[in-house]
């Protein structure tokens, strides 16, 4: 029988990133300043999330996936693989400009993948910190393509500075960046395929510029769409909860509380980020406690589950559609 999970985050060091995974959202990780991301949810391939307590610890993701689907995703989904990935993002410098394939042009890659479709929500934002998100009016094919060749990608991306709180949502196709100084929630399908059309002119330490992907780039980006901003929250039947996305991949809330509850039962696990404040999460009589920066998958099966805020608690639940 599952009960509600906390795993073990998997860290990955870039050059962008920092020291804010510690010093704003209490990771334990070691020394150097590049620590850029925490997979907290995680079931790509040797990529894997693990049990850290309870009957199932040690048991990577997969495993539950595998072992315990209906009781995981409920009736609805009966996925071979966690179909989301959950990470925090340290941008102590610009990430690369860079835009993601859908579903079925990912299918057409060798090797096959899923598409990308994703959204961001504001943890820090530095003054003068941006996000590039989608392209600016009027920008076509043939325009980029032109703009990129003569060293002007900037001068095509819409871009904004964004508020603690905001969040972004970045359909698969859209032209995207995080700038220099922001720290984000991410969730987004389980995809790691990431197509780079300007990376700011930089190099590493032996001289090298980072590989582009322009080609790719330009025949998958998103044209119509436009300029992309904040969502609007939208109230839903709960006043501490609003909607931040609805979408096909998953459903993203803010949930604000200071009062005792039940999570809601959708037929689906709901995946809990703590962004502030502390709460407990009760299930068959056994409390587990939960932090700022701390993540909890709680099983379709887990029906029921309580939660208790030790103080005003701000969280993020998404859940499948």
């Amino acid at each position: 029988m599952l009960y509600p999970l906390i795993f073990q985050p998997v860290f990955r060091r870039y050059l962008w990133g920092g020291r804010r995974l510690e010093s704003v959202l209490g990771k334990k990780i070691g020394e150097g300043n590049d620590y850029a991301e925490s997979w907290e949810i995680v079931d790509r391939g040797a990529d894997q999330s693990v049990v850290l307590h309870g009957k199932l610890a040690g048991s990577t993701l997969n495993d539950l996936v595998t072992e315990y689907a209906v009781e995981l995703f409920g009736k609805q989904h009966p996925w071979k693989q966690f179909p989301l990935l959950f990470k925090f993002l340290d941008a102590n410098r610009s990430l690369s400009v860079q835009v993601h394939p859908d579903d079925a042009q990912a299918a057409r890659l060798d090797p096959p993948d899923l598409g990308k479709t994703e959204a961001w929500f504001v943890l820090e934002s530095q003054p003068g910190s941006n996000v590039y998100a989608g392209l600016r009016p009027g920008v076509d094919r043939e325009m980029l393509a032109r703009k990129i060749a003569n060293g002007e990608t900037e001068s095509c991306l819409h871009q904004f500075q964004p508020r603690v709180g905001d969040c972004i949502f970045i359909p698969a196709g859209t032209v995207h960046a995080l700038g220099e100084g922001l720290l984000v929630a991410e969730i987004q399908q389980a995809s790691d395929t990431t197509f780079r059309l300007y990376d700011w002119d930089r190099r590493d330490a032996d001289g090298r510029s980072r590989q582009l992907h322009i080609q790719e780039s330009l025949e998958i980006a998103d044209y119509e769409s436009g300029p992309v901003g904040p969502q609007t929250p939208l109230p839903t039947d709960n006043a501490a909860r609003v909607r931040l996305v609805t979408c096909d991949k998953f459903v993203l809330e803010r949930w604000s509380l200071s009062e005792s509850g039940t999570i809601p039962a959708v037929d689906s696990c709901h995946l809990l980020a703590i962004l502030s404040g502390s709460l407990e999460i009760e299930h068959d009589s056994v409390p587990t406690p939960l932090g700022a920066g701390q993540t909890m998958v709680i099983p379709a099966s887990c029906v029921g589950t309580r939660f208790t805020p030790l103080q005003p608690t701000v969280l993020l639940d998404i859940w499948l559609p």
